[in-house]
């Protein structure tokens, strides 16, 4: 509901609480970062990418969401190897 209406910060807010009752649940630490990404606060965002990618460190999403992050901070360098990985976990090889 709060991602359909854009509102990302209160989704933020919820999920934390969520996560924090169940941390072993990847699925809402990523909904987490996403709304952490989308509300612009990425060192949070950044935080708990790289929980879910060391707990899974082929998670092609995460760290796509991940090397994104790190864009979006200024620190290309640091993103390319995660934005190379996630591209050949989703099967984009270059030609």
């Amino acid at each position: 509901m709060y991602f359909d209406a854009k509102e990302f910060a209160p989704a933020a807010r919820i999920l934390a609480d969520l996560v924090a009752e169940e941390p072993g649940r990847q699925d809402t630490r990523l909904l987490l970062a996403r709304a952490y990404y989308h509300s612009a606060q990425l060192s949070r965002a950044e935080r708990e990418l790289r929980v879910l990618v060391e707990g899974d460190p082929v998670e092609q999403y995460a760290r796509l969401m991940l090397g994104r992050t790190l864009q979006r901070q200024g620190r290309d360098e640091e993103a390319v190897p995660h934005l190379r990985l996630a591209a050949a976990l989703g099967g984009e090889f270059p030609g």
